[in-house]
């Protein structure tokens, strides 16, 4: 007799989970099946700033895990103010899920942090994801001001939306933070919690001690064994794409990715697109 698989949850639909890992009590969402990938999340980001559609086209290949980091959204604790011991927060959560060797991914913020596991931690990573995020120590091109004039406010509209992660000269990149939008929204219950304005300074601390790079992670990562994507919009106000034309050459193992018409956010302006490059990355690398 046929067994009849149940359909899987959508991200919309999967249910908040908590472990601890360490000293703090970390919230997650975990959905598809195969092997984990682990997102790092943005400056300011939390379970519900993830969009649907692309963690859904990621769970068809992968196990798909989101979180928030310790004090932020609804884990406990306090976020640290460097990129090791932000790394070694992920790490105590991905050991406390019992994860060996795994994917891992970062967004933004996320892409410093989850840069500096895979320079510290190689072992445990079998292919790096960065998503609009600039590479370790000093860089030559910097944030435009457009930029902090949006993300610094207390709460952010789809206009700010559309300037921090999309291009805003680009009629079909306005479009798609407007779908992006209300794909994110289509989440009413079991939902994470807004990141205060008083934490601000915590993400910009560890920002400011990756752009230092007292760890090395610069050289390591231009030895490391591991494949590395680089997925970027070619307008980035953030951390503009240009930093990493002089990694192309020395970082052996990276592959690089750019999409046109975007942003900070490439990843929710072509979901299904970014998705498809991040299957395919880690199948045949």
């Amino acid at each position: 007799m046929k067994t009849i698989k149940e359909p899987q949850l959508t991200a919309v639909e999967i249910p908040n989970q908590y472990i601890q890992a360490g000293k703090n009590k970390i919230a997650y969402r975990s959905l598809g099946e195969g092997k984990a990938i682990l997102l790092c999340n943005r400056f300011r980001g939390i379970l519900d700033t993830w969009d649907p559609l692309f963690l859904d086209n990621l769970a068809k290949k992968h196990q798909v895990i989101i979180f928030d980091y310790p004090g932020i959204g609804l884990s406990t604790g306090s976020l640290p103010t460097t990129s090791l011991e932000v790394a070694m927060e992920v790490k105590a959560f991905a050991e406390a899920l019992k994860l060996k060797k795994f994917i891992l991914g970062g967004w933004s913020y996320g892409g410093t942090v989850a840069q500096t596991f895979a320079a510290h931690f190689p072992e445990m990573i079998s292919h790096l994801i960065i998503i609009g995020s600039n590479p370790p120590g000093e860089n030559g091109t910097p944030p435009e001001q457009v930029f902090f004039d949006a993300a610094l406010k207390p709460v952010n509209d789809l206009n700010d939306e559309i300037v921090l992660f999309f291009e805003p000269a680009s009629q079909s990149s306005v479009a798609a933070a407007k779908k992006s939008n209300e794909r994110i929204a289509a989440r009413k219950t079991d939902l994470s919690v807004m990141v205060p304005p008083e934490l601000f300074n915590n993400y910009f601390m560890g920002g400011a001690d990756f752009k230092t790079d007292s760890y090395n992670s610069r050289e390591k990562l231009a030895h490391t064994k591991i494949p590395i994507l680089i997925l970027m919009g070619d307008h980035d106000p953030s951390f503009p794409v240009e930093n990493w034309f002089p990694i192309i050459k020395t970082w052996k193992t990276s592959q690089f990715i750019i999409l046109p018409n975007s942003g900070h956010g490439p990843q929710h302006e072509y979901p299904k697109l970014a998705s498809r490059y991040i299957a395919a990355f880690t199948k045949l690398s």
